[in-house]
């Protein structure tokens, strides 16, 4: 009986000292992650043998689409720490990212294109917008964890 009293101590201890608090390695997958996918995404833009018009678009797409999800993700977030959030700028920052999204699809759907290309343009954007979601979630918990701590 005492063995088990000991172990549930140890459990209650690693419950404890977990804070949330995001990884470094994890904090840096995710900037590499953004940077990774913004970087390919316009290095194929530049490269792409297409109108200037289009590579605007697209890069358009890409910078429209980023700054969506991070309004989504900030709008949860606030909701989610009881900061006020008007219905109107959430729903607006859905409607956004979905039009963004959507967007990239018809310009990508209606472009002269091989498939590959197609392929790796949404691959790139939609890893782009993951890993800005990501690096907003961190920087948020870390600045929340450090407020809480009194850590400036």
């Amino acid at each position: 009986m005492e063995n088990v009293t000991i172990n549930e101590k140890k459990e209650s201890k690693k419950h404890e000292e977990f804070n949330g608090r995001p990884t470094s390695a994890f904090v840096s997958a995710a900037w590499m992650a953004l940077l990774i996918g913004m970087v390919s995404y316009c290095i194929g833009l530049w490269n792409a043998f297409m109108e200037l018009n289009e590579k605007g678009y697209y890069f358009t797409i890409l910078l429209f689409g980023l700054f969506s999800v991070v309004s989504v993700q900030k709008s949860v977030r606030d909701r989610q720490e009881g900061i006020q959030v008007t219905d109107m700028y959430y729903g607006i920052s859905w409607f956004t990212t979905i039009a963004s999204i959507t967007l990239l699809v018809i310009g990508l759907w209606n472009a002269d294109l091989e498939l590959s290309e197609k392929g790796f343009y949404a691959m790139s954007f939609i890893l782009s917008l993951f890993a800005a979601v990501a690096v907003q979630k961190n920087t948020r918990d870390i600045q929340f964890l450090d407020a809480k701590e009194g850590i400036k």
